[in-house]
């Protein structure tokens, strides 16, 4: 068992996956505090429940008084990290980039402490370095202690290269770039732990080579693990899409519904890894069942959001769903979705309507959805899919659309 806080916490809630050297990091955070990064790509204008892991142990180690480093990858973007993926990513324009800079920092001041305290949060970005390189500058000081065998040796690599579309000179590079960047942190910061999800365990024991090597030191990565539902789902999707910490991106309630709606099997290591609840107390919620094990839900739901969005917003997300779920109230802070007026003044069939919604992908999937009972239109269940909806069912302007029992939209004509 670790001695030191973080360490010890990190176990205890399971964040642990992998460590190079465990006991020499524990008695490095016993020494005192270290400083440590984690890095984003901004492959969008916000974060999301798959990026939820790295901001939450981010923000452990800042609760243990320890400095975390956000490193964002304005230069890296533009290769592009192929660890796991099926194909190479699409290059970003220089303004969608800086667009999507924008909103990453947006997500990260959600979550973490910025400032000039010891123990404040730290933003970066790798093209401050990155962009300036010389290509033969870089070989000469970097490549040469890089195999190519041991990089092909990486899951991550041999996944790719196993594929139909393979993996280009371009994004080979992405792991020595990585690397770079743990050695330029820890140079002008120093930075001596990298974190990340267990796919970036190659590219991090590179780094920490790539540092040893150059400048005899002795640096540590830890890696978290990649998390499934207990039904094997992978983390972050919502009904519509990825699950967004930007409220512009993804409504507070639509956030709160995301972790409402978490299997059963899966509340207590929730509670552990995404709420800054005691220990005992996610496990004592966890072991509920029944009826019981909602409830638990609920505080998972409300815990997790008020990191996310504030206390204040997740009480009203939670009072929200209350009003919505149990008193079948017409809640104005349900999500809204704006549909064509001309929809509902002409009459539209009530398939169409769930999808042009986005309770439905398709009309095809709207069609059996009616067909199974679980569709309503202003809490009434909607027999006939083909059943015309118009101006009579807009109620204040707008019309309750109702997937199931947790997925609540009011359609908005405008």
């Amino acid at each position: 068992m670790p001695k030191s806080a973080f360490l010890r916490d990190a176990q205890a809630r399971g964040f642990i996956f992998q460590c190079t050297d465990l006991e020499a990091l524990d008695e490095a955070m016993l020494a005192g505090p270290i400083t440590a990064y984690i890095g984003f790509d901004p492959t969008a204008d916000s974060l999301h429940v798959g990026n939820a892991l790295s901001l939450m142990a981010l923000r452990m180690l800042q609760r243990h008084g320890h400095r975390p480093v956000a490193l964002m990858g304005g230069g890296t973007a533009r290769i592009g990290d192929p660890s796991f993926r099926d194909e190479a990513r699409s290059m970003l324009s220089p303004e969608k980039l800086a667009h999507n800079l924008s909103g990453i920092e947006g997500s990260l001041r959600q979550f973490l402490s910025f400032g000039n305290e010891p123990s404040d949060a730290m933003l970066a970005n790798n093209a401050d370095w990155l962009d300036r390189l010389s290509y033969i500058d870089l070989l000469q000081d970097v490549g040469v202690h890089f195999s190519v065998a041991r990089m092909l040796s990486f899951d991550s690599v041999k996944q790719r290269l196993e594929r139909e579309q393979g993996l280009t000179f371009l994004e080979f590079n992405y792991s020595i770039l990585q690397s770079y960047d743990f050695r330029e942190l820890n140079r002008r910061h120093g930075v001596t732990l990298q974190m990340g999800g267990s796919d970036q365990w190659g590219n991090i024991v590179a780094g920490i080579d790539l540092v040893r090597r150059t400048d005899g030191k002795q640096v540590f990565g830890l890696t978290t693990p990649l998390l499934t539902t207990a039904s094997g789902a992978k983390m972050g999707k919502s009904a519509n899409g990825a699950t967004w910490v930007s409220a512009e991106r993804l409504s507070v309630f639509e956030y709160w519904q995301f972790w409402r709606n978490t299997e059963d099997a899966d509340v207590g290591r929730f509670l552990k890894l995404f709420t800054e609840l005691p220990v005992e107390e996610c496990a004592r919620l966890g072991s509920l069942e029944g009826a019981e094990i909602n409830e638990a839900k609920k505080i998972l739901a409300t815990e997790a959001t008020a990191i996310c969005h504030g206390r204040a917003a997740a009480e009203d997300a939670a009072e929200t769903a209350r009003r919505t779920f149990e008193q079948g109230a017409l809640a104005a802070d349900l999500p809204r979705r704006s549909i064509a007026r001309a929809l509902v003044e002409d009459g539209v069939p009530a398939f169409r309507l769930f999808a042009e919604a986005g309770l439905a992908a398709s009309n095809g999937e709207a069609r059996r959805l009616i067909r199974g009972g679980g569709a309503r239109v202003n809490d009434v269940v909607v027999a006939d899919e083909n059943a015309i909806i118009s101006n009579e069912s807009v109620i204040d302007g707008v019309i309750k659309l109702s997937s199931g029992r947790k997925h609540h939209v009011l359609a908005e004509p405008a």
